[in-house]
């Protein structure tokens, strides 16, 4: 199915809206934005990209939308405000979602256009009925520009002084932790894209080839089962690049014996997965690779058979660390624990889901239903290799499931691919 149709139906995200209106207290306004597109340069725009708190409550990413929750005497009136019909702006961007297809996506049966809602909140304000408004204030950075909840936060504390602004994120964190089994889903396709994706990497892939035909490949695959945009930008460097954990240049070419790091993703119905593979460009592990890569293969099933619900989020890092340096201490390269910081460079795990690096709540337990990733990272500079080993754990009521494991993984799994 291609990007954008929906599997998560219409009931996934009204049960959402429905979760989060459960906690609010009656008196409160809930306002949520899908944001404004960014100005690139001149007259033209970043491609816009939907604040992912209102996609999970609605299923529309389209801009300058506006959910609104009003919650008086224990019952909730929901509206959604939307672009109206404007047959010049769509000559030129697309068509915009008619009211019909919005009900169909969302489930919210009151539509209205974007122009209407300042009257709206101009009107609702002189009732008196509500004393909080609810909105999403999220900022990863202090330092971060505000957001349009930021800015209207802003403006309703200088003309309505009396009423009170709350925080509805830690709530949006908190369900969005664990996952609904149509996101599991969701993700069990986007595995698959993201499969194909990775394997027409490794089927091309030859000493001299550089970094943006391996991309090229990668997006071609996801292209042709009708995805049109990775779930983040790829990574994917040859040799020394692999040094940038985080690289995006792709102008480097692969040379004989080079390890190729690619960190990548698909998307499907919204929902992202996140995975790292591996392998020489030549299609052979050299000595020390395999060296390096059986520490990193080693320590991913160990924690594949170890994660369960009732362990600490913040153990499965930590346990990463420990059992990679007993792995590396067996080759060798560690004496101590404190020298393990040479060779593992970042952190083994984070949430996935709505978002890459999932907004959810970091202070919970390890429970069913959550998904993250268990992310093995080596970067040996003398030796010039560096990779990582990334899946996707989702956790079950007594243990977890590796949802990539599909995805080649072993030295002989990837090996055989790459010389068939």
């Amino acid at each position: 199915m291609a990007e954008g149709c929906c599997d998560l139906e219409s009931n996934f995200y009204r049960g959402n809206r429905e979760t989060l209106y459960e906690t609010l207290a009656d008196g409160t306004l809930l306002v949520l934005f899908s944001g404004r597109e960014l100005r690139k340069t001149a007259d033209e725009y970043y491609l816009f990209y939907a604040n992912r708190n209102f996609v999970y409550m609605t299923g529309i990413d389209r801009k300058e939308c506006v959910l609104v929750a009003e919650k008086r005497d224990g019952k909730v009136h929901e509206m959604i405000f939307v672009l109206e019909p404007d047959m010049l702006a769509e000559r030129w961007t697309g068509t915009r979602l008619k009211d019909h297809e919005v009900r169909q996506i969302s489930g919210v049966e009151d539509v209205r256009y974007t122009r209407q809602f300042e009257p709206y909140l101009t009107a609702l304000m002189k009732q008196g009925w509500y004393s909080t408004v609810a909105l999403d204030l999220y900022k990863h950075d202090p330092t971060d520009p505000d957001t349009e909840a930021f800015n209207f936060a802003a403006r309703l504390r200088q003309n309505y002084p009396h009423l009170a602004i709350a925080n509805c994120l830690p709530q949006i964190r908190k369900q969005r932790t664990i996952k609904q089994p149509c996101e599991i889903e969701a993700m069990r396709e986007a595995v698959k894209i993201t499969r194909a994706g990775i394997e027409a990497m490794m089927k091309t892939s030859r000493p001299g080839m550089y970094e943006y035909e391996y991309r090229a490949e990668f997006l071609y695959a996801l292209a042709q089962r009708g995805v049109m945009e990775p779930a983040f930008p790829p990574i994917i460097s040859a040799g020394s690049n692999n040094f940038c954990i985080h690289y995006f240049d792709y102008h480097g070419m692969a040379k004989d014996g080079d390890m190729i790091l690619n960190d990548v993703g698909a998307r499907y119905d919204f929902v992202m997965n996140d995975v790292s593979r591996a392998f020489p460009c030549n299609g052979k592990f050299s000595e020390q690779q395999r060296l390096l890569y059986t520490c990193a293969y080693n320590t991913s099933e160990y924690m594949f058979g170890i994660i369960k619900p009732g362990m600490p989020m913040a153990d499965v890092d930590r346990i990463i660390r420990e059992y990679n340096f007993r792995q590396l201490q067996a080759i060798g390269l560690c004496d101590r624990i404190e020298d393990v910081g040479k060779y593992m460079w970042h952190g083994g795990a984070h949430h996935i889901g709505f978002d890459t690096h999932d907004v959810v709540d970091l202070t919970m337990a390890i429970e069913p239903g959550m998904v993250f990733c268990v992310d093995v990272g080596i970067y040996h500079e003398e030796w010039g290799i560096g990779f990582r080993l990334e899946d996707n754990c989702l956790v079950t009521t007594d243990g977890c499931e590796n949802l990539t494991a599909s995805i080649p993984r072993t030295i002989a799994e990837i090996e055989s691919i790459m010389n068939r």
